[in-house]
């Protein structure tokens, strides 16, 4: 058996070829400079996943979930200029979520939306998931909160193998 990509016949090489090319080159978000900005940003990165105002200008947050582990958030002054680039989605962000203060809306300004919102029998609230990588291993935030949207609890899981990332 001939692996596919010897299959394809002229065009479709170069199709292929092409693709690669393409996506290697593709604008990513933790390439983007502090001094870049907000309208070139944009126009290299896309429509962001959301927008925060601040009271020093405005955060732009690109997300890779559900598929991806990263979230990007890119902070602009009142001029339109990138002053700072985290990626957000990492464990120690996460273990520094002040607990019985923030609400959902403080979650959601700092991480994005999460991958999924999920209830459970002992815990009265939703529990919003991140998933997020911690060296190479897979991991889950699981971020609960309580009717009022105060956070209650931040839990920490492997992320399993076949986890279905796409179930509502």
């Amino acid at each position: 058996m001939r692996p596919a990509l010897c299959t394809l016949r002229g065009g479709g090489v170069l199709a292929l070829l092409a693709l690669v090319v393409q996506l290697a080159g593709c604008a990513l978000p933790a390439r983007e400079e502090p001094g870049a900005l907000r309208a070139e940003v944009v126009a290299r990165l896309g429509p962001p996943t959301a927008t925060v105002p601040l009271s020093s200008g405005e955060r732009l947050l690109y997300s890779e979930l559900p598929a991806g582990f990263a979230a990007y958030t890119l902070d602009f002054d009142a001029s339109g200029r990138l002053v700072r680039n985290e990626q957000v989605l990492t464990q120690t962000r996460f273990e520094n979520i002040p607990v019985g203060v923030w609400t959902a809306a403080d979650v959601q300004r700092t991480f994005g939306p999460p991958l999924r919102v999920e209830r459970v029998a002992r815990f009265e609230g939703d529990i919003w998931t991140y998933r997020f990588r911690q060296n190479s291993d897979p991991r889950l935030a699981h971020v609960h909160l309580d009717p009022q949207g105060v956070v209650r609890l931040v839990m920490f899981t492997d992320e399993l193998p076949n986890f279905d990332n796409t179930r509502d």
